[in-house]
């Protein structure tokens, strides 16, 4: 071990550890979120959920580049960077660091950006029953005269099924009917014929 490290000075060894230190937990980072165990703040402990939010979204940006993600990518990418300067283009000190903290903030920037991309692409696939005012559909299970029955509305691009009742509760709507809803009354949708 020490015939390896022996071929390079001080400075080459401080890269080097950063390279390996910020390298080694951004793998482990990411073998552990493509295993399914990235942290998403949902605060589940122990089966029991205590409602905790991993979103702070009136935090500064400041505050969001130092986690912990950031500050390995950023070790990683300095020591990397650092280190061919110093050693492989044969600069000096201060260029090298200088060269490896802009690298370093580079990849934090860009880890930021591509972290903040994905966030993009998650939905929380729920529809506000609102939204199907208007909306027209069929009747799933038959409406009886002042009863409940289902309904299947398209609402948001998504075909959905609902409990409805019938805007006039005199009258039953029968099975395959098309029908559009009035409003909204609580959880059940109040339909109407077509």
């Amino acid at each position: 071990m020490k015939s390896l490290f022996s071929q390079f000075n001080g400075v080459e060894i401080f890269f080097l550890l950063c390279a390996l230190v910020g390298g080694m937990f951004v793998f482990f980072r990411l073998v552990m979120q493509m295993m399914g165990f990235g942290h998403d703040g949902d605060g589940d402990f122990g089966g029991a959920s205590h409602g905790v939010d991993g979103h702070h979204e009136d935090s500064d940006i400041g505050f969001k580049l130092l986690s912990l993600h950031g500050l390995t990518s950023f070790l990683m990418m300095f020591g990397l960077v650092g280190l061919a300067l110093y050693k492989q283009s044969g600069s000096g000190i201060m260029v090298s660091i200088a060269g490896a903290v802009i690298a370093g903030l580079a990849s934090v920037w860009a880890i930021k950006k591509l972290f903040s991309s994905f966030g993009k692409l998650q939905s929380s696939g729920t529809i506000s029953i609102e939204n199907a005012i208007g909306s027209q559909g069929s009747v799933y299970l038959n409406i009886p005269k002042g009863g409940t029955g289902r309904v299947l509305v398209k609402v948001n691009n998504s075909l959905r099924e609902f409990d409805a009742a019938s805007a006039d509760e005199t009258t039953a709507i029968p099975t395959d009917t098309p029908i559009r809803v009035v409003w909204v009354d609580g959880n059940i949708l109040v339909v109407e014929k077509i």
